[in-house]
């Protein structure tokens, strides 16, 4: 065992209060203006944090998961890393949920990349605007990864995509590929990369999914909305394509990770 094994005696302890007493927000500015940290549960998602060069900085684990292998994989590649331990009754009382598969893992974050970094060499990259529920960014960072998507870029108002929900949801596809965030005019920028912008709505002059003049293009921008509104106005009007998802007329919208998955299957086909 190449970690600190810590068994809980006081739930108050301040070295658990990343764990117990810190909120997202709170953690994310903690180190400010250095970057923050966040939260990875379960053994896959710390895995994959590691897998991409996070540096693990303290886990919590349930007794009753430190002899199985998955949990012990990870445990493993902790090397001096304190790891705290106690009966999952504890740490529900402590923490406020129960810990998805007895783990969870604080990382430090990292310095983000500059919009330019993130675009080298990118063909399909997709643009969240200020889509504010973790499980739909999680969910859009997941198809980004299984379906082609080079680089994901979001707004500023968009959920974390660290938060320990987003990355849930993400399988730890938050860690496998590039993404930051935007300033203000981004539509100029992106257009200064080369990249077309296609503005997923549902509008009555857009044009299909399926238009064959949106494949052939050799850089495109997917860009998608908020819950509910959707793109803004203006992003719309500045698109260079507006495109929709034919679907029945009972049905006013789709869920933007579910518009976002169709929009990256089919946009990413050669």
């Amino acid at each position: 065992m190449n970690f600190e094994l810590i068994r809980i005696t006081d739930i108050s302890d301040p070295r658990l209060d990343i764990f117990a007493r810190l909120n997202e927000n709170a953690l994310y500015r903690i180190n400010e203006p250095a970057p923050g940290i966040f939260i990875a549960e379960s053994p896959l998602i710390i895995g994959r944090a590691l897998d991409a060069g996070y540096e693990p900085l303290c886990a919590l684990v349930d007794e009753t998961e430190l002899g199985a292998a998955a949990t012990a994989a990870v445990l493993s590649r902790l090397s001096n890393v304190p790891v705290f331990t106690a009966p999952g009754d504890v740490l529900v009382k402590m923490t406020g949920f129960s810990l998805t598969r007895g783990l969870l893992c604080a990382f430090a974050r990292k310095a983000l990349p500059s919009v330019s970094e993130v675009l080298r060499g990118a063909r399909r990259i997709t643009v969240l605007e200020d889509i504010v529920n973790p499980t739909n960014v999680g969910a859009v960072f997941r198809s980004a990864a299984a379906l082609g998507i080079d680089a994901v870029l979001l707004t500023r108002a968009c959920a974390d995509p660290l938060q320990r929900r987003a990355d849930r949801v993400s399988m730890g596809n938050v860690f496998n590929i590039p993404w930051t965030y935007l300033f203000d005019d981004w539509m100029d920028e992106l257009k200064s990369f080369g990249f077309k912008t296609a503005a997923m709505a549902l509008n009555d002059t857009a044009v299909s999914i399926t238009d064959p003049a949106l494949k052939a293009e050799p850089r495109l921008a997917i860009l998608i909305g908020s819950e509910g509104p959707g793109l803004k106005a203006a992003t719309i009007a500045a698109a260079d394509f507006v495109v929709k998802i034919p679907i029945a007329p009972a049905v006013d919208s789709l869920n933007a990770a579910a518009a976002a998955a169709i929009a990256f299957f089919e946009l990413t086909k050669r």
